[in-house]
C-alpha cells in the first residue's frame, strides 16, 4: 500500500513531520546520519559560503558529502549577491542534492554583518532578486529559511515571505525569533501560524520544541507542515 507524504516540496515527497535543522559545526554527515535513522524526515547540509562553492574550496565541497540513506537532502547555502548564489547553486546541483536552500536566518555578526543569513531580512527586495536569479538557474525546488526580522522594531517575516513565494520559492522554514535574539527569549509561535495562513506553500516551524510532545504542540498552534529541531537535538 502506498503512503501518502505528509508534503511535497514542490515535487519531492518528504514522509514524516520533524526534520533535523542545519546547524553550523554539527549537522555533518555522521550526526544527519544518525538522525535520519532516529526519524528525521529529510536532511539538510551544514550551509556553505557562495563564494567558497564558486571558488571550489575543498572545505566547503567536503558539507556537502551525502549518502543515499539521506534522501530526500537539501544543500543550504548562504550568500548575498544573486549573481554568486546563482552560479553557486549551478555548481551544487551537478552534486545531485534534491532542494537547494538558501539560508536568511543565521544571526551572526560575521555573516549577517555582511549582508547575508539574516542580514538579508533588511531587504526584501533583493530577497525576491536573488530567488529569481536561483530559481532560473537550476531545476531543483529553491527553499529559503529565515527569522521574523532583524529586531523587534522590523519584525517583517510577512513580507519576506510573500516576497519567497511570490518569486519561486516552494517551502519556507521559519525560526520564530528575530536575529537581535539569536536565542534567547521564547519562540513566537503566534508569528509562525501567520506565516502558515499567509502562503500556500509549505510551510516548516522552528523555535522551541525540546521534547517529542513539543512537536505535536506547535503544529497544532500553527498548522505548519513540518517541524525543525535543532538545538535540542545536540542535547
Amino acid at each position: 500500500m502506498l503512503v501518502k507524504p505528509s508534503f511535497v516540496i514542490r515535487d519531492v515527497p518528504i514522509y514524516g513531520d520533524a526534520i533535523l535543522a542545519p546547524m553550523s559545526g554539527y549537522s555533518d554527515l555522521p550526526f544527519r546520519s544518525i538522525c535520519r535513522e532516529l526519524g528525521s524526515a529529510m536532511s539538510y547540509t551544514e550551509f556553505v559560503p557562495a563564494p567558497g562553492v564558486n571558488a571550489g574550496a575543498e572545505a566547503v565541497f567536503r558539507r556537502l558529502l551525502f549518502t543515499p540513506a539521506e534522501r530526500p537532502i537539501t544543500f543550504q547555502m548562504f550568500g548575498a549577491n544573486e549573481n554568486d548564489l546563482a552560479e553557486a547553486a549551478r555548481r551544487i546541483e551537478q552534486l545531485g542534492p534534491d532542494v537547494i536552500d538558501l539560508n536568511m536566518g543565521c544571526w551572526a555578526d560575521t555573516v549577517a554583518g555582511h549582508g547575508a543569513g539574516a542580514g538579508l531580512l533588511c531587504d526584501p527586495q533583493q530577497i525576491a532578486v536573488i530567488f529569481q536569479s536561483l530559481t532560473k538557474a537550476v531545476s531543483l525546488p529553491v527553499t529559503g529559511k529565515i527569522r521574523l526580522g532583524w529586531d523587534s522594531a522590523s519584525r517583517n517575516y510577512l513580507t519576506v515571505a510573500k516576497t519567497l513565494e511570490d518569486n519561486g520559492a516552494s517551502l519556507i522554514a521559519v525560526h520564530g525569533r528575530t536575529k537581535a535574539q539569536a536565542y534567547k527569549g521564547a519562540a513566537d509561535w503566534d508569528a509562525i501560524a501567520e506565516v502558515k495562513a499567509a502562503v500556500k506553500i509549505p510551510v516548516v516551524g522552528s523555535g522551541d520544541v525540546k521534547c517529542p510532545a513539543d512537536i505535536d504542540r506547535l503544529k497544532r498552534h500553527t498548522g505548519v507542515d513540518a517541524v525543525m529541531i535543532g538545538r535540542a537535538a545536540i542535547g
